[in-house]
């Protein structure tokens, strides 16, 4: 899976689960804010991504992790990781 295909499955699912206009989530938009995230929601972020991705995220994964591209260089780590 290329860094285009994780970013086009990353929007489709958040704008789903978090019921955000895909054109709201910009790599440079700010993730916590525009997704109106709590920690509950974090939980439920985390859920999505192991189940659409197979990877595990920790809370440590999360420090620094502040906009959508952030997030998406977290993610293709995690998988490249896992296929190496």
């Amino acid at each position: 899976m290329n860094k285009e295909e994780i970013i086009e499955k990353i929007n489709a699912f958040m704008s789903d689960e978090f019921e955000v206009d895909v054109e709201d989530i910009q790599p440079e938009a700010i993730l916590k804010d525009t997704l109106g995230l709590d920690s509950l929601d974090y939980v439920d972020l985390v859920v999505s991504i192991e189940s659409h991705f197979g990877v595990k995220l920790i809370e440590s994964d999360f420090s620094g992790i502040t906009t959508f591209q952030t997030f998406y260089d977290l993610i293709d780590q995690k998988l490249q990781a896992k296929h190496a």
